[in-house]
């Protein structure tokens, strides 16, 4: 036979494209439209149908970057069409190409019901099905303009992002708005056609199936009339049943398909336009779900279905109804998908504890499953963490995005560096917007990388990023896929279901040691330092407001504020989303988010404000007390207590230093800052050990080039090291301050259009440098460091992550550590030779670097490098521009519990408060190693206090933990504060004895005690 292979493709895709599509709706009448433009910000519901309209018409321009123009359509259904299938057509000017992220909107009927969204895959309204005839049509469309700001050039700068600087040309034009006649043959007919001839394409040229597809496919079209599409669709159609019946081979890989709508809680979009988003897909999901009885949907972030409860209590009311069916399932058990590599401890925690209460309590849902797709990255102590909220599965997707190296597993055991297991899958799909199409399921079959032993996969089917969700269309696809030779097979399931038997398949899955690191997106561990500031600052206000609040209440009754607690924690939970926290949103959410954490700031301080005035005794004794939140004791004040603290012994002291600069001595630590304003030497008194590597200079300010090949507010890529400016030229070296307290250097630096001012201060009793730097930063396209070249041999440096550290090679022996050339640490980065060590400590910065030289003299230079500003143009043009301070501190001599004492110094300041009241701690745990993370009171109100706490230095511990108060009772429980059956490293539950608890730790293990108390 003559091969015509190619001749029936090209005849399918343009029968398909000029004939079949065009006869989906053979019929239609135009609808009358009528539009009303909301003034600035949404208005509700109710104002917005109540408004005066203006007729409009087809073809009109509409729409002001983030406006809302309100428009009812009206009509009537023609008598003629009664008995047959009829829809809306509503074309608001969509872009198909760009579902979720262009103009979109939720129609309405006259009393305010909700219907459906409107989006550019998903433009219809049924009417009917069938019509009596005659029906009189009216609804209410609230329209978003929201600008296309990723568009087809993308990652060009655009004021699009912001409200102020969008300008107000309209940016659509009513397309179509029209009552049409709906052919279910013919769509039926396109559904077909679509799935073989996208399967086709994906077999193999040689074999069997291929032709047999390609030769069905010839028969239907022959069975086309091309000037009577709608009347020989049926008869096209009984030539393909036959290969559509076909049932896949019994080892065809299985794919479980979950309806998905991956919404970013903020993005190319503000915060307030994900609120209408979510509503306008959980509408559209909903009514799928009444209409498609195996679909099942699942949708994630707590926070989201907390803005329906709020905003649009119908669309909440069908939730809820679908919920208790098992369709419509709340996933993941988190507040947000919120970034994991930059949240604190307490606040990764709390991102389920949040999540997780909110499910249960609205829903009587608990998750076992991290639902985490598009998460850049995962840090090394979060499997223990979902372990302790009671879950036990992870699914991301996003690790296939890295550069470099190919992720070895789809379906594998993640250990953290607690030596936690977490049963975690990666979907083979390699998308969490998969839409059926035959091209992403044989992907996923090749890509799997666990076949033989392994037979299961999941698909997160539906449109994301901006919203939509699934379409009638990947429903209709999925069907004929259920049992298709040549195809996997497809079925509707639950996350649950889906792990449940991917698990019990797959008897000893391999093992992935540590962090998940993303090679790609690196530069947003830097990008928007504001958002990141307030992201640091507030979770540790968010502790002292804890702790003393709690403090409170246990000595003196104080009204635990615990509705405003929880409202700040959802807060600032909402903004560590994976597109908020990172710095990759556009300058709306960036400029909001700073104004959001001023706010909270302002609210935290006065909690702790008040609850320190409660407990400071008298303010008018002329005495003063010292409260430190901290879980270490410093300057004779306890962890957690407040009192006198004691004067240092040591002075501190400066000279000048021949040849220029300042000679600062504490007699525990000399450093030499030189004429250029640069640390020369920091040399450790005790041990008689240097820090500053021969020859080199530390506090380092440089400045590279910053622009990537894409991705701009996300990505620095490698080559950007080529290209190095050091910042040694300085304006003024000179005391700043000078006192047998503390001694300081100030040093002015400018650059390009920028001007950094830093002061190093070396206080007395301490063993560390303190550095205070202010950039004025009016840069573009640069990276600014601060490098600190250790005389130090070391083959790996610890950084901290959630409840401990995590270990990263400083060498490149091999890609996967080369790729590694940005990384993420929380409050320290620490370097250490058997007996000596060096810590830098930080108290709002994430990014950093770490790389190895040999010298001349064959010893070894380890750099550490401080990653401070970025300065991209997309999706912000103006990111990161205006003064930014941060502190930092350079800790020779220091061993890892330094490190992590240090780091809970400079993120938690000791304040001042006047009072004549010894403020003894809630808990005393006698052992350093052993960080308390939450004192606070149970979420329950029930007045118990409850206790985190971690081995923080990664090794086995024994604490006492004695309590400041009359307890009753303890409970080792989950992060829900739910007392657990066996208590720590599956022990009995611990016991109170003599006012005390004992505990054996494991390393970096977290514990979770609830202490039952004698009411005040």
């Amino acid at each position: 036979m003559h091969d015509d292979r190619s001749l029936i493709e090209a005849r399918l895709g343009r029968v398909l494209e000029e004939r079949i599509r065009p006869a989906l709706y053979p019929e239609s009448v135009p609808l009358e439209v009528a539009a009303w433009v909301a003034p600035g910000e949404p208005v509700p519901v109710a104002e917005g149908l109540a408004a005066e309209h203006t007729p409009v018409s087809v073809g009109e321009l509409w729409g002001a970057p983030w406006g809302t123009t309100w428009f009812r359509v009206s009509g009537r259904v023609p008598e003629e069409w009664a008995g047959r299938t009829v829809e809306a057509v509503l074309d608001l000017g969509f872009d198909e190409r760009m579902p979720g992220f262009q103009c979109e909107a939720l129609v309405y009927t006259a009393d305010g019901t909700p219907v459906k969204g409107l989006n550019p895959r998903n433009q219809w309204v049924r009417v009917g099905s069938p019509v009596a005839g005659g029906e009189e049509v009216l609804w209410h469309l609230e329209s978003a303009s929201n600008p296309v700001i990723l568009g087809d050039t993308p990652f060009r700068p655009t004021h699009l992002g912001e409200k102020e600087t969008a300008g107000t040309d309209p940016l659509y034009r009513i397309e179509r708005m029209d009552l049409a006649v709906f052919d279910e043959t013919v769509w039926a007919l396109i559904q077909d056609l679509e799935v073989l001839g996208e399967l086709m394409h994906e077999l193999p040229v040689d074999g069997a199936r291929r032709w047999e597809l390609l030769r069905a496919i010839g028969r239907a079209l022959d069975a086309i009339a091309p000037q009577d599409v709608n009347g020989t669709a049926a008869a096209a159609r009984k030539q393909l049943a036959g290969v559509l019946a076909t049932p896949a081979q019994p080892s065809a890989h299985r794919i479980s398909a979950v309806g998905h709508a991956h919404i970013d809680s903020a993005w190319l979009w503000p915060l307030r336009e994900t609120v209408r988003k979510v509503a306008r897909t959980a509408s559209n999901m909903t009514a799928l779900i009444e209409d498609e009885p195996d679909f099942v949907f699942a949708m994630s972030q707590a926070q989201q279905f907390a803005w329906i409860k709020e905003h649009r209590p119908e669309v909440y009311a069908r939730v809820k109804k679908a919920v208790a069916e098992g369709r419509f399932v709340p996933a993941g058990g988190m507040w947000v998908e919120s970034d994991t590599n930059m949240p604190g401890s307490e606040a990764m925690a709390r991102q389920f504890v949040h999540g997780k209460r909110f499910f249960i309590d609205e829903f009587g849902v608990e998750n076992d499953e991290a639902w985490l797709p598009d998460t850049f990255g995962f840090a090394a102590g979060l499997p223990q963490i979902i372990r302790a909220a009671g879950a036990k599965w992870l699914l991301t997707q996003k690790i296939s995005w890295s550069q470099v190296n190919t992720f070895p597993h789809h379906t594998f055991l993640w250990e953290g560096i607690d030596g936690t297991r977490i049963f975690t899958h990666f979907p083979p799909v390699d998308t969490y917007n998969c839409s059926m199409h035959g091209r992403e399921i044989a992907h996923a079959v090749r890509n799997f990388k666990d076949k033989g032993v392994a037979s299961r996969s999941l698909a997160p089917t539906g449109w994301g990023d901006g919203g939509g969700g699934t379409t009638r269309e990947m429903i209709a696809k999925a069907a004929r896929l259920r049992n298709l030779e040549g195809s996997a097979q497809v079925a509707w399931e639950a996350p649950a279901a889906f792990f449940t038997k991917a698990e019990a398949e797959y008897d000893n899955p391999p093992v992935w040691v540590g962090e998940l690191y993303l090679e790609l997106h690196r530069a947003t561990l830097t990008s928007q330092a504001r958002t990141k500031q307030g992201n640091r600052r507030s979770e540790h206000l968010l502790r002292e407001a804890e702790l003393w609040a709690a403090t409170a209440a246990v000595r003196t009754g104080y009204a635990y504020p615990y509705e405003q607690l929880d409202r700040i924690w959802k807060t600032v939970l909402l903004h560590q989303f994976h597109d908020i926290l990172p710095g990759s949103s556009i300058a709306w959410v960036h400029r909001e988010a700073e104004k959001t954490y001023a706010a909270v700031a302002e609210e935290l301080n006065g909690i702790i404000a008040g609850t320190q005035r409660a407990l400071a005794g008298d303010a008018a004794s002329g005495s003063e007390l010292v409260f430190n939140a901290a879980p270490h004791a410093r300057g004779g004040v306890p962890a957690g207590g407040a009192g006198r603290t004691a004067p240092a012994e040591e002075r501190a002291a400066l000279e000048p230093r021949p040849g220029g600069g300042y000679v600062l001595d504490n007699g525990l630590l000399r450093v030499e800052v030189d004429e250029r304003g640069l640390v020369v030497s920091a040399y450790d008194l005790a041990s008689g050990r240097e820090t500053v590597a021969p020859g080199q200079a530390a506090n380092l300010l440089q400045l590279h080039p910053d622009f990537p090949n894409m991705w701009d507010a996300w990505d620095v890529d490698a080559f950007y090291r080529n290209t190095v400016t050091d910042l040694v030229d300085a304006d003024e070296v000179a005391v700043a301050a000078e006192s047998p307290d503390s001694v300081s250097v100030r040093v002015v630096r400018s650059f390009g259009e920028s001007k950094a001012t830093q002061v190093l201060t070396l206080a007395a009793g301490t063993g560390r440098l303190d550095i205070d730097t202010e950039v004025d930063w009016h840069e573009t396209e640069k990276f600014l460091k601060a490098a600190f070249p250790v005389d130090i041999h070391a083959d790996r440096y610890a950084a901290e992550t959630q409840f401990g550290h995590l270990f990263r090679p400083t060498h490149t022996n091999t890609s996967w550590e080369a790729a590694k050339f940005e990384a993420c640490n929380h409050r320290f980065v620490h370097l250490e030779e058997p007996g000596w060590g060096v810590a830098l400590v930080n108290d709002s910065t994430y990014g950093h670097d770490v790389t190895r030289t040999v010298r001349e003299d064959r010893g070894t230079t380890t750099t550490v490098r401080l990653s401070l500003l970025r300065a991209p143009r997309f999706p912000d043009p103006e990111t990161d521009q205006g003064v930014h301070r941060f502190r930092h501190a350079l800790v020779p001599g220091a061993g890892i519990g330094d490190a992590v004492r240090e780091g809970y110094r400079v993120n938690l300041p000791e304040r001042r408060v006047p009072g004549d009241a010894e403020v003894s701690p809630l808990v005393t745990a006698d052992n350093d190693a052993v960080v308390v993370t939450a004192v606070k009171l149970a979420d329950d109100a029930s007045g118990d206090v409850v206790i985190r706490a971690y081995e923080s230095r990664g090794g086995r511990a024994s604490a006492r933990l004695t309590t400041g108060f009359e307890a009753t009772g303890v409970a080792a429980c989950d992060l829900l504060e739910r007392p657990l059956a066996d208590g720590p490293v599956g022990e009995t539950q611990p016991r109170l004895e003599g006012g005390a608890v004992a505990l054996s730790l494991r390393p970096f293990e977290i514990v979770t005690l609830r202490i039952s108390r004698v009411p005040a």
